[in-house]
């Protein structure tokens, strides 16, 4: 039977899913906008572990909405009105990462089998940013099973006028060696940014897929042709696969060894100017998205393909 726990880590709370022999759980981190804080995977470590303290610096694994990335000077114009964002991002003069990552979430929902545990978490808001004065409800289903884990994000727009949006996930996944990696995906064109990190135009992909990430620095964007996308580490493997029409990829190194930051959206940097995948959210309506992150371990790959083999020569 999959496991759940309330746990309180440093004045933070958490929820831990646990799966039934103990060797793969999930953290979800309330106090900060509901983001999974730490996924280990068949005794793997699947995220990058950073403190609590700094995720103001990193926003790891946050949840970016009405908006990802950037929003420009946190300016934009919508149905012939003029609104202004908070500009947390300083030294650039940008909004960064939307408007829930440092939300309190509360969780509504929770189903523990022997075959997974999933819980909802829910932040309501009552439209108080003046740069965002519109009401919305947010729903994030996270389900760790025998696959992998699955979030599902439900935004529900309650007030009376429509909104734009866009949506995002920020993990970093954490690998052994970096260098030994691959990141693939399914592009032709990256996004070209100007000092303030925003689009100003397109250039044709300079690499070839799959990605080696030996030696490669990185904070770029890309349009994607379908809606997977594959890394590979030695001790495992993960596909990411989003139901969203419309797929976008970010992807990060940090200064912190052996990570990268891999960021699925449904939209790009400042796109409520933009407008490169900006969608509108109708009163009363409902806006649904998935993220699948499939995992395989080295470990089980190869106790899979032995049972192959020993059950083809018998």
């Amino acid at each position: 039977m999959y496991t759940y726990q309330d746990i309180e880590i440093q004045g933070l709370d958490y929820i831990e899913l646990k799966s039934s022999d103990g060797r793969s759980k999930a953290q979800l981190c309330l106090s900060q906008g509901g983001r999974l804080s730490d996924l280990v995977f068949e005794d793997i470590q699947v995220l990058a572990e950073f403190e609590a303290s700094n995720y103001k610096n990193n926003y790891a694994s946050s949840i970016l909405f009405p908006f990802v990335n950037r929003i420009k000077d946190g300016a934009y114009s919508y149905n012939n009105s003029n609104y202004k964002l908070d500009c947390n991002e300083v030294d650039k003069n940008n909004a960064l990462h939307g408007l829930v990552y440092n939300k309190t979430f509360v969780c509504t929902k929770q189903a523990l089998t022997a075959d997974y545990a999933s819980v909802t978490l829910s932040y309501k808001d009552f439209g108080k940013h003046e740069g965002f004065p519109f009401k919305f409800n947010i729903e994030l289903t996270y389900t760790l099973n025998k696959n992998g884990i699955i979030l599902s994000i439900n935004v529900l727009n309650s007030d009376k006028k429509a909104f734009p949006f866009s949506l995002g996930w920020h993990p970093y996944f954490n690998s052994e060696n970096l260098d030994n990696s691959t990141l693939n995906f399914s592009s032709d064109t990256k996004y070209v940014f100007d000092k303030q990190q925003i689009i100003t135009s397109t250039t044709d992909l300079d690499f070839n897929m799959p990605l080696q990430l030996k030696a490669v620095k990185l904070d770029d964007c890309y349009p994607l042709k379908t809606n997977d996308i594959d890394f590979s580490t030695p001790e495992y493997s993960i596909n990411i696969k989003s139901t969203s029409k419309e797929n976008f990829l970010q992807v990060y190194t940090p200064d912190l060894h052996n990570s990268i930051a891999i960021e699925p959206m449904t939209g790009v940097a400042d796109n409520f100017n933009n407008e490169i995948g900006l969608q509108i959210l109708q009163p009363n309506e409902t806006y649904n998205v998935k993220w699948f992150m499939a995992i395989e371990t080295k470990i089980s790959k190869t106790n899979t393909n032995k049972l192959i083999n020993k059950l083809c020569n018998s």
